[in-house]
């Protein structure tokens, strides 16, 4: 396993030959709020992360042990005057975005704490896998905002708009076995769990074709929400950026000769 750092509080680490990626916030004592200087740091390793052609899934994890990110670090923004709000705004637009855009499969691994930001950086990845001590909401209109991260547009694709404005009006906190019941979160584990289920969930998707997973991503992401017309074109789209790849000829050959691929990731 290597690691790199960008910044203070955000490291990747590669495991799976460097096809598995852990994208792990680290403030931990600061429950990984997240601050102008860790905005910066995600926005630039979520740009490392999408330009690497080796790495097919990623892990978004906490190395603090009771949170997973208790959202924006509302101490920095009491200091803030209406000018550095406006002029922050760009970098934590992007910390988020960096993980929503990402084009290879994303995984939250979630324990403890994810309110505000904190569940809009889950929100913003394709699966999120929780242990039972995970609590999760988007509180922001209780502190005088809204989720600005995402979760007025990410919250109702997973739960429905009736769900979404019940939890965003109310601005409360969400268990783990009613976060699942709800499917706030996809997979419930137990405590301790997530991390290390989410990883092998990694490694499980990390082992097909690279231009398939990003080809089907993009499919689901910019389908969702079209008609159907419209969306089976996105998929077309998609599917003929696959059919004549190194990784379908690949794919056919070693299943016709009983053999694992060796993806050629192109």
């Amino acid at each position: 396993m290597s690691e790199q750092r960008f910044g203070e509080w955000i490291a990747i680490r590669t495991h799976e030959n460097g096809h598995v990626a852990e994208l792990v916030l680290d403030r931990p004592k600061a429950m990984n709020a997240v601050s102008t200087e860790m905005g910066r740091g995600v926005m630039e390793a979520t740009a490392a992360l999408a330009a690497d052609r080796d790495v097919r899934a990623v892990v978004l994890t906490s190395s603090h042990e009771r949170a997973f990110c208790v959202g924006a670090d509302l101490k920095e923004r009491n200091s803030f005057t209406d000018a550095d709000l406006q002029r922050q705004r760009p970098f934590a637009r992007a910390c988020y975005t960096g993980v929503l855009e990402l084009p290879m499969p994303v995984i939250a691994a979630v324990h403890g704490f994810a309110l505000g930001g904190g569940f809009e950086l889950a929100l913003s990845c394709d699966l999120i896998v929780a242990d039972r001590t995970a609590v999760v909401g988007l509180p922001e209109v209780s502190v005088g905002v809204i989720p600005g991260g995402g979760g007025t547009q990410l919250l109702p694709r997973r739960v429905g708009s009736a769900r979404a404005a019940e939890l965003i009006f109310s601005a409360r906190r969400v268990q783990a076995e009613e976060a699942h019941a709800l499917g706030l979160v996809d997979q419930l584990v137990p405590e301790g769990q997530d991390r290390t289920e989410a990883l092998a969930l990694a490694g499980r998707i990390a082992a097909h074709s690279p231009v398939g997973l990003r080809a089907a991503k993009r499919a689901l992401r910019l389908g969702h929400g079209l008609d159907l017309r419209a969306g089976l074109e996105v998929e077309d789209a998609a599917w003929r950026t696959v059919a004549f790849s190194g990784d379908r000829a690949e794919g056919v050959a070693a299943f016709n000769e009983k053999r694992r691929p060796d993806w050629p990731g192109e």
